[in-house]
């Protein structure tokens, strides 16, 4: 009884205790975070490695420093028929953003509303993505607008996002300017066809067009490209003497 009693003290203590200050990566990526050998996101973003952790982009921008924010876009209620009658869930839409070239955009659903909100905050960092911003015009200055028009579809919506002159403003519905906004533009124009009333397609819409502004090729990035060694292959030595201690420990 007393072992029984005192373990489960123990255990409960010990794990509520690492979940709130350790984090103990799983993947490579987050090993190499969380050591210092990865210095920034870019260099995340550059060999398009994909972000399996929230934590990596926690370690980035540290929450209590509050420059990424995070707003919860849309709720909407979806039901599935069951025997017993309709099942409802609630699915969640939440955006996140540093407002300087940083977007990202979860969905969870979830039978809770705060476990949805939860789950798709989660979901948006680790959908992180750069945004490449351009001129409208005269290159002076800091870039302001989208460097080319951009679209991006999601069910029946399809959304076009067009380079606007400086002082012009986000020309968008309420919800699309929060997405532009975040992701750091100032000034950009939009048109929208498809059914807009689906706040989640339209945003996601919004969100895949922002997203491919550095799928394109412009000819200021014709010059050759310099490779460099991708992290994993730059730090094999270390993951290896890493995963090396994780076999030793399990085995102990």
């Amino acid at each position: 009884d007393g072992r029984g009693r005192g373990r489960g003290r123990g255990r409960g203590r010990g794990r509520g205790g690492d979940d709130k200050d350790e984090w103990i990566p799983v993947t490579k990526l987050g090993r190499l975070v969380k050591e210092g050998r990865i210095r920034s996101l870019e260099e995340i973003f550059l060999h398009s490695m994909p972000i399996k952790e929230h934590q990596i982009v926690d370690h980035f921008f540290p929450p209590t420093a509050g420059k990424l924010k995070d707003e919860v876009m849309t709720i909407k209620p979806v039901q599935k028929q069951s025997s017993a009658g309709q099942r409802t869930r609630f699915k969640a839409y939440v955006a996140v953003g540093d407002f300087d070239g940083h977007i990202g955009l979860g969905k969870k659903c979830s039978s809770e509303v705060a476990t949805a909100i939860r789950g798709a905050l989660i979901m948006a960092k680790m959908h992180l993505v750069p945004i490449r911003r351009g001129y409208w015009g005269k290159n002076s200055g800091l870039p302001h607008t989208i460097p080319m028009k951009l679209s991006g579809t999601c069910g029946s919506v399809s959304v076009r996002l067009i380079p606007a002159p400086r002082g012009t403003g986000l020309v968008a519905a309420p919800a699309s300017k929060k997405i532009l906004a975040m992701a750091g533009l100032e000034d950009c124009y939009s048109t929208t066809r498809g059914h807009s009333r689906t706040t989640g397609n339209f945003i996601t819409a919004v969100f895949n067009a922002v997203s491919a502004s550095y799928g394109y090729l412009s000819p200021e990035l014709w010059k050759p490209t310099v490779f460099s060694k991708a992290p994993f292959q730059e730090h094999t030595d270390f993951l290896a003497k890493e995963a090396e201690s994780a076999k030793a420990d399990a085995a102990y």
